[in-house]
């Protein structure tokens, strides 16, 4: 984590807008990082290109509903997709436009802890969905089996050549 944190204060000296504006300290003796925000980072960065196991959450400025839509689908398919809005008309928009695993709405991280919704990825963020009957059916295998009895042997009406006698079966049967 004190790697994205560098990388952020190089990026912040170099081009003026990076910027850690909470927490950022980290302890690696003790390995604790403090729950950190950062403004504005690249979007081509560590930061922004990896994905983040620690208390570190990017924020980017953006200017309207549409950047922030054509932003996310720009870049991989996220895991899961967070948006906090009161407005219907929003909320119908981005869970239609934005594809990804979940979506929370108005919620954090919520959706992992409940097992009745499935919960999985996209694309290179992960194939299929866990969680409940989900889960079990994604790791089950369901094996086909079709067993033709050996008698009778219909399979005289089913393929060629057809003789008169399979024709009238088959109009008696079907």
């Amino acid at each position: 984590m004190s790697g994205y944190l560098a990388a952020v204060e190089n990026q912040g000296e170099a081009d003026g807008k990076a910027k850690v504006a909470v927490g950022g300290r980290c302890d690696t003796s003790s390995l604790r990082i403090q729950p950190t925000v950062v403004v504005d980072p690249d979007p081509a960065g560590p930061l922004m290109s990896n994905e983040i196991f620690g208390p570190i959450l990017p924020v980017l400025t953006v200017n309207s509903l549409d950047e922030a839509i054509k932003f996310v689908n720009s870049r991989p398919k996220p895991l899961s997709a967070y948006l906090f809005t009161k407005s219907r008309e929003i909320r119908e928009r981005v869970i239609k436009e934005v594809p990804a695993g979940g979506m929370l709405v108005n919620h954090l991280a919520f959706q992992v802890s409940t097992a009745k919704l499935p919960f999985g990825g996209v694309g290179a963020s992960g194939m299929g969905a866990y969680h409940g009957k989900w889960g079990f059916d994604e790791f089950s295998h369901r094996k086909s089996v079709l067993t033709k009895p050996t008698r009778p042997d219909f399979s005289k009406i089913i393929y060629p050549p057809y003789t008169e006698r399979a024709f009238k079966l088959a109009r008696k049967l079907f």
